[in-house]
């Protein structure tokens, strides 16, 4: 009987199995790490894939193939999430129109744009369509970070596309297994494989996806230009880790869903953001994502809450197989309380993770 066509795969077996190497006799599973500056390259450089390690590396390759399978498109692999954020921004010039999440991740609203007009914009399909008119890119981040909040991407990317603007989409959260903004209309699908993707909160990636071949020559130009690449041990890392997405995605996003429920039926509790009760994540996310965010009322219970977690880690990161939380007040930079948690839940069980919550939230109450 015929296997089943790469298209026709299910993600979590094109996570495991895309981008490694047909089984030969004696051959490890997992493809090696290939540690490499320069390459041996006679005569014409076309002759040789790889020439030097700021252009290449078969390490990279491997990864960029299992990626790509997952994102519908092709995919590029950069040394942190900001790299491939800088990678897709670097092709706006003085005076173009730039349109950003206002309550997206602070590290792409805290960049220098000088020469450009910013607009920023909530994570709302109105107020973002309405944003479109002139703008050289339209950089949504759906669902946002912290609030989690979701606009309708292939809405705005039809709204950018009759404007004349690319559509760069932020998917971060949910990863390309948990939403595929490539089939929705986006030109550009970036990640920061730090959090969710690798997973293991070990390493910083990021990746940049699309589908017009032009678009992406540009992309790997920067990246080539700029050594903006990770290192072929990250790269690695990461490979192996993808598959385990889908596993680690779905109990982390159950974790999630579960959190928020129980949070929502709190008296102490002052609110709660989950993309869940969205009718817009049923249609256009098959796994929400690791993260419910919460508010305590005042930095010293929410403070006092995640020192009395006994499985939860204090962290600014989220992703990860671990649980963690932080008040995103201390950092300035979010519109939120001071009491305003964001909650990563990890791969724990849910009723231990549940019950830890639980105790945390009665002892400081």
């Amino acid at each position: 009987m015929s296997s089943p066509s790469r298209t026709s795969q299910g993600p979590s077996t094109r996570a495991v199995h895309a981008g490694r190497p047909a089984a030969a006799q004696g051959d490890a599973f997992q493809p090696p790490v290939t540690f490499a500056a320069p390459f041996h390259m006679a005569g014409d450089p076309e002759s040789s894939p790889y020439q030097y390690g700021r252009y290449g590396n078969p390490t990279f390759t491997a990864l960029e193939a299992t990626l790509g399978a997952l994102e519908g498109g092709q995919a590029l692999v950069f040394g942190s999430g900001m790299a491939a954020v800088t990678a897709v921004l670097a092709r706006l010039g003085a005076g173009d129109v730039l349109v950003l999440p206002s309550d997206g991740y602070f590290g792409v609203r805290g960049l220098e744009f000088p020469g450009l007009d910013v607009r920023l914009v909530p994570t709302d399909t109105e107020a973002i369509v309405a944003a479109c008119e002139g703008a050289a890119i339209v950089w949504v981040e759906t669902p946002s970070n912290p609030k989690l909040d979701l606009c309708d991407i292939a809405a705005v990317a039809e709204a950018a596309h009759a404007a004349g603007a690319l559509l760069v989409v932020d998917n971060t959260t949910a990863t390309p297994l948990g939403q595929q903004p490539l089939a929705l209309g986006a030109d550009l699908s970036v990640t920061a494989g730090t959090k969710s993707l690798a997973g293991h909160s070990d390493l910083l990636l990021g990746v940049v996806a699309g589908r017009d071949e032009a678009l992406m020559a540009e992309v790997l130009s920067y990246r080539s230009h700029t050594g903006a690449v990770p290192g072929p041990f990250e790269a690695w890392l990461a490979h192996r880790s993808v598959a385990t997405l889908d596993l680690r995605l779905g109990r982390s996003s159950d974790n999630a869903a579960a959190l928020a429920a129980m949070l929502r039926g709190r008296d102490d509790v002052a609110g709660v953001w989950h993309p869940g009760a969205s009718p817009l994540a049923a249609r256009q996310m098959s796994r929400l994502g690791p993260l419910v965010s919460f508010d305590l009322g005042t930095e010293a219970r929410a403070s006092a809450f995640i020192a009395a977690c006994a499985l939860v880690a204090e962290a600014t990161s989220f992703g990860g197989v671990h649980s963690t939380a932080e008040r995103r007040a201390r950092w300035g930079t979010d519109d939120v309380g001071p009491g305003f948690i964001r909650f990563s839940a990890g791969i724990e069980d849910e009723a231990d993770l549940l019950a830890d919550v639980a105790q945390a939230l009665d002892a400081t109450r």
